[in-house]
């Protein structure tokens, strides 16, 4: 039987692999997408920003609900505000936050695709 050395492989891989911090950060962020309001409230913001009342009668929810996600989403830096007069609107954080959810939409759509395919 003939063994392979894959030394110079894992050696390469070792250097290139992030910390064990930076790792647990990015699954951490990666649990906030784990939510379907925070989704929905994410794609809500896709188009234009948005205050409280009107995220939460696009998506049928108590006001309350939405501030709380909200929260989660600005602690997570994918949400940022800006006041106005009495009302704050919500938008997107920046562009990261929009093409890690078009990426991961455009994923699913794809594997969709493929699995009518089959």
């Amino acid at each position: 039987m003939h063994e392979h050395n894959h030394e110079a492989l894992l050696d390469m891989v070792r250097n290139e692999l992030p910390t064990d911090e930076l790792l647990c950060d990015l699954a951490d962020l990666f649990k906030v997408f784990g939510d379907t309001t925070r989704m929905k409230i994410l794609f809500s913001l896709f188009e234009s920003e948005m205050c409280v009342c009107a995220i939460a009668e696009l998506l049928g929810m108590a006001q309350s609900a939405i501030s709380h996600q909200l929260k989660v989403l600005k602690n997570n830096k994918l949400v940022d505000s800006r006041r106005e007069g009495k009302t704050i609107f919500y938008f997107l954080a920046d562009d990261h936050v929009r093409s890690i959810i078009a990426q991961g939409f455009d994923h699913l759509i794809e594997e969709r695709k493929d699995d009518k395919n089959d």
